[in-house]
């Protein structure tokens, strides 16, 4: 009888800590945040996912009545900044801005990544997504995409693409229209896209891949000639550009894209919490007008919606990279 008591003495107190921790967690998410939260940007200042995060920087903060601190940590196609918000603690005080590379392409490549794009981390909103425009030098005689692919076609193995680096989102979009247009164009890796765009724009290069923001300005002042864009619908920022597919390049699409996600452990009602604010951000005038020049087309939507577009963006690039045999070099 005593050995009963005691098991059910054991048990009662068992059962009252388990009451007691979940009242203080329920009261740490209700008063949540008490103090600043960390915006991690997996890329240097100055990019288009660098440039989102600071356009909704402002509004985040406001709305959650705490500072919000951006933190660039770049390198190594994002995965440096990806490791250190997968490590952090699962406390909605660490966000990262995580990028079609950070939870698509980086799998596709490496199954030796330091994070797991599936299980470190829980969705919390997308924020937005931008084409990007293929352009050529001047120099190259084609006005068009179908001009481009014919020249590519009579000259096979010499016209080269440049990229920001191997396995790059950008440096795929080259590779997936080889493999579509059926032609052999050589991929010059370089450290970023801005000693790619330089080499593009002397010539040294013929042809590439990148965003809007990049790309404009060169295209409007003759230095660049651009010929469509990557996405399956036309861009609202520059509509005169047709589509890769309406071209001729059957079933041709993809895009450059940013979400928010956190630790997977995060509490649901905080991603709830910061899921309700991060739209609210997105919705307001101040934000899209703020990215509209660099063409981002913001796209507010819930944790589950985000998981489901990542998870097919993830069997997308697999099996890209699987159709196109590509090695990381």
């Amino acid at each position: 009888m005593r050995s009963f008591r005691c098991r059910a003495l054991r048990a009662a107190a068992c059962a009252a800590l388990a009451a007691l921790a979940c009242t203080h967690a329920a009261a740490q998410q209700s008063t949540y945040p008490t103090k600043p939260v960390r915006l991690v940007v997996p890329y240097p200042p100055g990019g288009p996912t660098d440039l989102i995060a600071r356009a909704i920087n402002d509004g985040l903060a406001k709305r959650l009545g705490q500072p919000v601190v951006i933190d660039n940590r770049g390198g190594a196609a994002s995965i440096v900044g990806a490791e250190i918000a997968a490590r952090a603690p699962a406390d909605g005080y660490t966000l990262l801005v995580a990028t079609v590379t950070t939870l698509a392409v980086n799998p596709a490549l490496n199954p030796k990544l330091p994070y797991n794009a599936e299980r470190d981390f829980a969705p919390v909103s997308m924020l937005g997504s931008t084409p990007y425009i293929l352009a050529v030098h001047p120099g190259v005689p084609a006005k068009t995409a179908p001009q481009l692919i014919a020249h590519a076609k009579a000259n096979p193995g010499k016209l080269s693409f440049g990229s920001a680096g191997s396995g790059s989102s950008a440096h795929l979009a080259g590779e997936l229209l080889k493999h579509l247009a059926a032609i052999d164009i050589l991929h010059i890796p370089y450290k970023g896209s801005g000693p790619a765009m330089v080499d593009l724009m002397s010539g040294q290069i013929a042809l590439m891949f990148s965003g809007i923001s990049a790309m404009k300005s060169h295209v409007d002042a003759g230095r660049l000639r651009a010929l469509a864009v990557s996405t399956a619908k036309r861009s609202t920022t520059v509509p005169e550009l047709p589509t890769l597919a309406e071209s001729g390049v059957k079933g041709y699409e993809t895009k450059s894209w940013n979400s928010i996600v956190v630790p997977r452990a995060t509490p649901g009602p905080i991603v709830q919490r910061l899921n309700s604010e991060v739209n609210a951000v997105l919705n307001s005038p101040e934000v899209r007008d703020r990215v509209k020049q660099a063409g981002i087309e913001l796209e507010p939507g819930t944790p589950a919606e985000l998981a489901g577009y990542v998870k097919e963006e993830m069997v997308r690039f697999r099996n890209l990279v699987k159709a196109i045999g590509y090695k990381p070099e």
